[in-house]
């Protein structure tokens, strides 16, 4: 799907702005002596902009318009290095409301529902975006932020909140206690709107029978708003994604060429109507691809497969290229395993180690399956790995996102 007329209208309008505020995007674009494109290949010719730029412009060095229309700022959740810092016009704040209350609408979500929202409110982009979605929808909201299990699950029982909106961790974690605590019956939950982390089938599967509601993935990334900009439907064909605000490329992270849509490879955005901190070509280092073809849902919006992984997750293991999401994948094939695993890393007598941490129940041999499951992995990546079997609720889970590879090798 190539960029538009249109859009490439809106992409000049940016290139003008970025030219204009001499930031660190309007200085790339100096140098590379960019004063407009015509053709979709000229777009393609842009330059690329990464975390890395983002994070030299600290703390408003991304900022284009005249201060005095920043509204607010967000800022990335990394643990790591200065964080990136995304101000915020009044438009701006508007164009991701009008955005979030879109996914709602497409998950089936009226003014006639009580949303409860746990993901963490202040600098970072995800309780505020649930909220303001929420408020434009005019639904009822919950803002209950992140942590107190106890009380989240005692306000989603006087509250009857029909709507959950968290972490994949988080609402595993809920509907673990909910089962514990024998009060399904109690909980009025129709639908979960789930984002900030990649989950497993299995995974979704277990929460969505656990609680009994619909699920829905939803996308975004503080650098671009922040989540709400995209979204599955009912058919769950993929997440919708709202063309009208972005265009998103799909490049080969080794070529940085586009590919086909159909084909994987790292999703590229550029914000067409941004106005605080617009960006061209991003690299986001999320892996997907856009899904040909028309939804059964009929919406002319386009949409992105699920998101397979980062470019920045791999593991070199014993000189092999390892993706989390090659595990995921096999221990999806063993019914016996639930959707919780951690990989640790080490390095030990001069050699690496990869141990694999999986749930069953008590039901089943320990050691049998654990060889069973060394000897997939074996298959699928050349090397056999050391497999746990610890019983279901062992492994550690999470408020916010789990952590499932550890590397010790760096520690």
């Amino acid at each position: 799907m190539r960029i538009s007329e249109s859009q490439i209208r809106q992409v000049n309008h940016q290139i003008d702005a970025l030219r204009s505020a001499d930031n660190f995007y309007g200085k790339k674009l100096k140098e590379a002596g960019v004063t407009g494109i015509t053709t979709p290949e000229e777009f393609e010719s842009l330059p690329f902009s990464e975390k890395s730029d983002l994070r030299g412009a600290y703390p408003l060095g991304l900022m284009t318009p005249p201060e005095e229309k920043i509204v607010r700022i967000h800022s990335s959740s990394g643990t790591t290095g200065l964080p990136v810092i995304i101000p915020y016009t009044a438009k701006d704040v508007e164009d991701w409301a009008i955005m979030f209350a879109r996914c709602y609408e497409f998950a089936g979500i009226t003014n006639k529902d009580r949303i409860q929202i746990t993901p963490g409110y202040g600098l970072w982009t995800a309780g505020i975006g649930f909220q303001a979605g929420a408020e434009r929808l005019g639904a009822m909201v919950i803002p209950m932020g992140p942590g107190n299990t106890e009380k989240q699950l005692q306000m989603m029982q006087d509250m009857e909140s029909t709507v959950l909106c968290s972490t994949s961790s988080y609402a595993l974690l809920l509907s673990e206690e909910i089962e514990k605590r024998g009060i399904k019956d109690k909980i009025k939950l129709k639908k979960g709107v789930i984002g900030s982390e990649r989950w497993s089938e299995k995974m979704r599967a277990r929460i969505a029978e656990s609680l009994g509601i619909e699920l829905y993935d939803i996308y975004g990334l503080t650098e671009i708003y922040g989540p709400g900009i995209g979204i599955n439907c009912p058919y769950n064909t993929g997440m919708h994604y709202w063309d009208d605000y972005l265009y998103i490329e799909i490049i080969d992270p080794k070529t940085l060429k586009p590919v086909p849509d159909g084909e994987f490879g790292e999703i590229v955005i550029t914000t067409l109507v941004k106005e605080g901190a617009p960006l061209i070509r991003y690299r986001t280092h999320d892996l997907s691809r856009i899904i040909p073809g028309e939804c059964p849902c009929g919406s002319r919006f386009p949409r992105l497969d699920t998101i397979m992984g980062r470019t920045d997750d791999m593991m070199k293991i014993k000189g092999v290229n390892v993706f989390p999401s090659q595990i995921e994948e096999i221990l999806q094939k063993f019914p016996e395993v639930s959707s919780e695993y951690q990989i640790r890393i080490s390095h030990l007598d001069g050699k690496d180690t990869m141990r694999i941490y999986v749930e069953t129940n008590g039901s089943v041999n320990f050691l049998e399956l654990a060889d069973r499951i060394a000897a997939k992995v074996k298959s699928a990546i050349g090397f056999t790995p050391l497999v746990k079997v610890v019983e279901n609720g062992l492994l550690p889970r999470s408020e916010k996102k789990t952590k499932r590879v550890i590397d010790e090798r760096y520690d």
